[in-house]
């Protein structure tokens, strides 16, 4: 893996304010990784500070080829089994969480009610996958429970329409219900395109931060959540904080999982910017 590729996405991610708000929103998105139990569809719109300066605009290197893109569904679930991480993405105390994966022909969609919902995939989805993940308390702190979802879509503006319905689903769902008993609160989401706010490894990079409330393990706790899209894969994680875990504790837990999942993805399926080659996959 290019652990340079991988530090540089999470240090755009990082300065962009992915725990802490602070750079101006480039664009419109969608999705969700799983603390809500699926793939995607929420967040509330957010402002940047004031005195926040947006990160210079800087070109794109990586694009995803059209060429080795998953045409069937067997070829999407290959591909994801490659992308998405086993516990040890979150550092060397996450083990898997109960369930370890979510059911693949479901995924979690928001309702008018702000309840999420799992429901059969769409048309447009070819494959998707979900991972649960968590620290168990220690050293005087509580349980983190975190998340990974990658998702594979038919065709690149499939994913483009996921990333594009994120903020008008959530303008009025600033508080959302993961699963009876634990909720989000306080939800504020930014967006960045390719070559905006430090974003060039993505063709559109989406983050929210709030706070998650569970009437087991108490709360508020901060919460964060990130999704990446590169041609038709959507990848995304989520982290939920538990009892004396601070933002620079999820960071530590969390903070690369997104970025790594993301280079693999292009490893599998991208291509240097303007390397477009001769052939294409169908022969044409």
């Amino acid at each position: 893996m290019d652990r340079v590729r991988v530090l540089r996405l999470w240090g755009a991610l990082a300065v962009c304010g992915l725990l802490a708000a602070g750079c101006t929103a480039g664009g419109e998105g969608d999705g969700k990784g799983d603390v809500k139990a699926g793939a995607s569809r929420a967040a509330s719109s957010g402002e940047a500070s004031a005195e926040s300066e947006p990160l210079p605009v800087t070109e794109p290197t990586v694009e995803a080829d059209p060429r080795k893109s998953p045409r069937t569904a067997a070829e999407a679930r290959a591909l994801i089994r490659k992308v998405i991480g086993d516990p040890d993405m979150f550092g060397s105390r996450a083990v898997r969480g109960t369930p370890y994966e979510s059911d693949p022909s479901r995924w979690a969609v928001l309702g008018e009610d702000c309840v999420w919902r799992r429901e059969p995939l769409p048309e447009d989805v070819l494959a998707t996958l979900t991972r649960h993940y968590l620290v168990p308390p220690g050293d005087g702190k509580g349980e983190v429970r975190m998340s990974a979802t990658v998702t594979v879509h038919r065709t690149v503006l499939d994913a483009a329409w996921e990333q594009a319905g994120m903020l008008e689903e959530a303008l009025g769902c600033e508080e959302q219900t993961l699963r009876q008993g634990e909720r989000l609160i306080g939800l504020t989401s930014q967006a960045h395109a390719g070559g905006e706010g430090g974003n060039n490894h993505s063709d559109d990079m989406l983050y929210e931060t709030g706070q998650c409330v569970s009437d087991t393990r108490g709360g508020p706790y901060p919460y964060w959540w990130t999704q990446l899209q590169l041609g038709p894969v959507v990848v995304s994680t989520s982290v939920c904080g538990g009892r004396g875990h601070d933002e620079d504790d999820l960071s530590t837990i969390a903070g690369a999982a997104g970025p790594r999942m993301t280079v693999r993805a292009q490893e599998v399926i991208g291509r240097a910017v303007g390397d477009a080659g001769q052939d294409t996959k169908d022969g044409a």
